[in-house]
């Protein structure tokens, strides 16, 4: 387990005619501009606007739940002397059927405002302040995940404030990149390699035990968010029933059945940002290039068959051989040294830290 540690900060006063937080409990109260501003950054905010246009769904069908009743979302806004707002940040509480997912926190401001001493520290103080009177327990915050300045700011004020450690190794440290259109390399996808035939298309209901095996693979290499087998399964069925995940299948000449050997699921999706949220190829399926090919098949059908204008994932900074696949199928961003020098808007470096597991309530995500 990584070293527990508990961070302080400083926080500027807040200066109340300039900022405005507020708590919303059903998507339908939530303004017009606030979905406006998710919806112009859709690529940033793929971790609460689709969650966000899901629950508002359900409301509108009637099919919200009693156990959605503890989802929520804060907004920090600021507003200018003729009370027009802005929204800066928004904070989800919410769940799937998996469970409680970590807390989020997404910016609708550029990266580059974030790393601005004046600006974070009253509005992330300001969402923390809000999260006891808007009804979240503190051992339901297990995770931060956000914009790496956000995320760590958040862990240090949080830790003072509820005397909840959190661990010095984040749970996962990533690059936000996103593929387009006009990004995305165009290739013909090999379907057949001397006797072996490739077949990548939708996941269906046959292939569920092996879409679980394959959950199951990803969760073993994701502490702490692990599966049993039982999980594996139900994650896969989700999966599968909505539509949200595509297999690669390899048939070799001589063997009567064919095998799955890549998975690539996305399941935060909006009408113009798609997320590929688990990409995982078999042991016995490495190096024949199984999830660059399968990867490439599923951005060309949501952006062209789907409509989607932009595929959004996230890959780890030390897994390298991930960013080289998707590079070469045309994420942007992910040439570090380009970056640091040639800054592209969308690409962000996120963070996820855990606080002290013996005092919350791991969800899984």
């Amino acid at each position: 387990m990584p070293t527990a540690i508990t961070g302080s900060t400083s926080i500027r006063p807040f200066e109340a005619s300039k900022l405005e937080i507020k708590t919303y409990y059903i998507p339908s109260a939530i303004p017009s501009y606030v979905w406006s501003a998710l919806r112009q950054n859709s690529i940033r905010t793929n971790v609460v606007l689709p969650l966000m246009e899901k629950a508002l769904s359900k409301e509108q069908n009637g099919l919200l739940q009693s156990e959605d009743d503890d989802d929520l979302w804060i907004t920090c806004s600021s507003v200018d002397a003729e009370h027009n707002r802005t929204l800066d940040l928004v904070l989800s509480c919410t769940k799937n059927e998996m469970g409680n997912y970590p807390i989020f926190i997404v910016a609708t401001v550029p990266f580059q405002q974030l790393l601005d001493h004046k600006f974070l520290p009253p509005r992330i103080d300001n969402l923390i302040r809000e999260m006891k009177p808007a009804g979240i327990p503190v051992e339901r915050v297990y995770s931060i995940f956000a914009p790496e300045p956000i995320a760590q700011l958040f862990a240090e004020i949080w830790s003072s404030r509820t005397h909840i450690a959190y661990y010095a190794i984040p749970y996962y440290a990533a690059m936000l990149s996103f593929c387009t259109r006009e990004t995305l390399i165009q290739r013909n996808a090999t379907l057949m390699h001397g006797a072996i035939h490739f077949n990548l298309r939708p996941a269906r209901f046959t292939d569920l035990a092996a879409v679980a095996d394959l959950c199951y693979e990803f969760a073993a290499k994701s502490e702490p968010f692990v599966l049993d087998m039982s999980g594996a399964h139900k994650e896969a069925q989700i999966l599968i029933q909505n539509n949200q995940v595509w297999v690669h299948e390899i048939q070799t000449e001589g063997y009567a059945l064919p095998e799955i050997a890549c998975i690539v699921a996305f399941t935060r999706n909006t009408q113009t940002t798609a997320t590929i949220t688990k990409v995982v190829t078999s042991l016995n399926h490495r190096g024949m290039k199984c999830a660059q090919r399968l990867v490439r098949q599923v951005c060309k059908h949501l952006l062209y068959s789907a409509g989607t204008q932009s595929v959004a994932l996230y890959v780890a900074h030390d897994n390298k051989p991930a960013g080289k696949v998707y590079h070469n199928v045309g994420f942007v961003g992910l040439d570090l040294e380009y970056l640091d020098t040639q800054p592209i808007e969308g690409v962000e470096r996120w963070t996820e830290i855990g606080f002290d597991r013996s005092r919350v309530h791991l969800g899984h995500w």
